[in-house]
């Protein structure tokens, strides 16, 4: 088994969104313990993202070498930084938000995650996400 050290959050208006997300990287990963925590949607049911759930996924995702997030638009975005402000000083710094595409962004993250990359590789590598499609179509 693999057990990757950075952690993954996906943060989504979407729970259902962001549920098949995770399921489609962890295709990618069989027989890995990678830690990817979903925060998204509203505790209804409905769509919408929470700055505490985020916070929350984040601590839970953390092992100590840190969390890569990915966000799919808008108030995710601002609900993931404000996230952060919610976190101890010692856990912010290992914390990157990510701007890369959430799918193909997450699917890369989760590779070079499961395979042992620091947190600076993790992000990096989500944020070539759309490199293998737009040089395709271009």
């Amino acid at each position: 088994m693999t057990v990757a050290a950075v952690g993954i959050v996906v943060v989504s208006h979407s729970r259902p969104l962001a549920e098949a997300a995770v399921e489609l990287a962890r295709q990618m990963l069989p027989n890995s313990t990678l830690a990817i925590e979903v925060a998204a949607g509203t505790d209804d049911g409905g769509l919408g993202t929470d700055a505490v759930a985020v916070s929350t996924a984040i601590t839970t995702a953390d092992t100590g070498d840190g969390v890569v997030v990915l966000m799919d638009l808008g108030s995710a975005v601002m609900s993931a930084e404000t996230a952060l402000e919610l976190l101890d000083d010692d856990v912010r710094a290992r914390v990157v938000l990510s701007a890369a595409p959430l799918v193909e962004g997450l699917v890369g993250a989760a590779v070079v995650a499961a395979g042992g990359a620091d947190r600076d590789r993790v992000a990096a590598e989500a944020l070539r996400g759309l490199a293998p499609k737009q040089a395709h179509l271009s």
